[in-house]
C-alpha cells in the first residue's frame, strides 16, 4: 500500500498504524489480558513470539490467561525461552516479565492435539475468555486481547456461538456492538456478521443500520480521537443496486438510513458499488467503512491488510481486539505462524485505554 494511505483526514487525527499506538508519553507498561486461544492452534504461538516485540516490551505489561502447562509446552515445542513469569497479579514483577493467570482445573489436565479440534480445547479456550472479561470488567487489566478460537471446538464444547464477538456481547450485557477491522489503511465495520449469507438482506434495516452508524462515529470519537469522523457506507447489491435494477435494499433501506443518520449528526456517504470503492482507493478518503456483511469487508480488509491487521469490538464497556487471522491448524506446531497482527493487536488495545482513560 502507498503510505498516503496511512494519513487520516484530520491533520490532528492519529491514524491506527503502529507508530501512533505506542506514541503515548506515559511510562508506565499498560496490563494487558491476553487469552492463549485454542491449545491446538497457533494461539499460543503468536502469544509467544509476540512478547518478544520491543516496543511492546516497553508499553505493555502482558497477563497471559489460560494453562501454565500449555504455555510451556508451547514454549518447548518452539524452542524458546520463557521470560520471567509471575503467577497471578498481586506479586512484584521484573523487568519485562510476564503475568499468568492460570485457568486450568484439576480436570483439565493438557490434552494437546496439534492441528485438531477437540471439545478440551474449545473448554480450554473459553475458560480463558471468561476469566479475561472477569478482569476487564473489574478493572485488573486495562484491556483484553483475544488468541484465535476454533468456533467448531467451541460448539463441541457446548458454547452455543458463533464466535468470540458475540459472546463478549453477551457477557458483557450489550445488545448492539460492532466489528470494526482496523489496519493502518482502513477500519471496516460490519453490519451483519457471522449469519450465513442467506440471511444478509433480511437482517439489514434502516433502524439497525442507523444505531451501527452511530456506535461506529462514537468509537472513532472515543477510541480513536476523531473529532468529526467521516464514514462511508457500502451498498449490499452489485452496483449499490442500479437504480433498483439489481435490488431494492439500497433506495428502501440503505439511502433512508444514511439520510437520517445525518440529520442526527453522522456524517455518512454513499451507498459506494464495494467492487469500484475499493479498486478506486476510495477509502483512503474515510475514517471508516460500513460493509453489509462479513466477506463483503473482510475481504479487501485482508487481501490489502493480512498479517497486520486487528479485530477490535467496538461499542463493549471493555477494550477488547484480536488478531485477523484464525487457529491455523494446519500449521499449527509447526514454528510458521506469523506474530505481526498479534503484536498489532496487543499494541492497539494498548493504545485505545489509554483514550479512554
Amino acid at each position: 500500500m502507498g503510505s498516503d494511505c496511512s494519513l487520516s483526514l484530520s491533520e490532528n487525527t492519529p491514524s491506527p498504524r503502529r507508530s501512533s499506538i505506542v506514541s503515548a508519553d506515559s511510562q508506565q507498561r499498560i496490563r494487558i489480558a491476553i487469552t492463549l486461544g485454542d491449545p491446538n492452534g497457533i494461539g499460543p504461538e503468536v502469544v509467544l513470539k509476540c512478547l518478544d516485540d520491543p516496543l511492546l516490551k516497553k508499553r505493555v505489561e502482558p497477563v497471559l490467561v489460560g494453562s501454565l502447562k500449555i504455555l510451556k509446552f508451547h514454549a518447548k515445542l518452539l524452542g524458546k525461552r520463557l521470560p520471567p513469569i509471575v503467577e497471578g497479579l498481586n506479586k512484584p514483577i521484573p523487568k519485562f516479565g510476564i503475568r499468568i493467570v492460570d485457568t486450568t482445573t484439576p480436570q483439565q489436565d493438557p490434552l494437546i492435539e496439534m492441528g485438531q479440534v477437540t471439545p478440551w480445547a474449545g473448554s480450554m479456550a473459553m475458560n480463558a475468555v471468561d476469566e479475561g472479561i472477569r478482569l476487564s470488567m473489574q478493572n485488573q487489566v486495562a484491556a483484553l486481547v483475544t488468541a484465535p478460537i476454533s468456533k467448531l471446538a467451541i460448539v463441541r464444547a457446548g458454547y452455543n456461538f458463533p464466535g468470540h464477538t458475540e459472546y463478549l456481547a453477551k457477557k458483557t450485557n450489550v445488545k448492539q456492538k460492532v466489528m470494526m477491522m482496523v489496519s493502518d489503511e482502513m477500519r471496516i465495520s460490519l453490519v451483519t456478521d457471522h449469519i450465513a449469507v442467506g440471511q444478509i438482506s433480511q437482517r439489514i434495516t434502516s433502524n439497525g443500520l442507523i444505531s451501527k452508524l452511530r456506535r461506529v462515529r462514537a468509537s472513532l470519537i472515543k477510541d480513536f480521537g476523531i473529532l468529526h469522523p467521516k464514514i462511508a457506507v457500502l451498498g449490499l447489491n452489485p452496483h449499490a443496486g442500479e437504480g433498483g435494477v439489481l435490488g431494492d435494499e439500497e433506495k428502501d433501506i440503505i439511502i433512508p438510513a444514511i439520510k437520517e443518520a445525518g440529520n442526527r449528526g453522522i456524517i455518512a456517504f454513499g451507498p459506494f458499488p464495494a467492487d469500484a470503492f475499493f479498486g478506486n482507493r476510495l477509502y483512503c478518503a474515510y475514517d471508516a467503512i460500513m460493509a453489509m456483511y462479513h466477506d463483503q469487508g473482510l475481504i479487501p480488509f485482508k487481501t490489502l491488510s493480512f498479517g497486520c491487521g486487528v479485530n477490535f469490538t467496538a461499542g463493549l464497556p471493555i477494550v477488547r481486539t484480536s488478531p485477523d487471522h484464525g487457529t491455523a491448524f494446519d500449521i499449527a506446531g509447526s514454528n510458521k505462524a506469523n506474530e505481526g497482527s498479534m503484536v498489532h493487536a496487543v499494541l492497539l488495545a494498548a493504545w485505545i485505554a489509554e483514550n479512554r482513560q
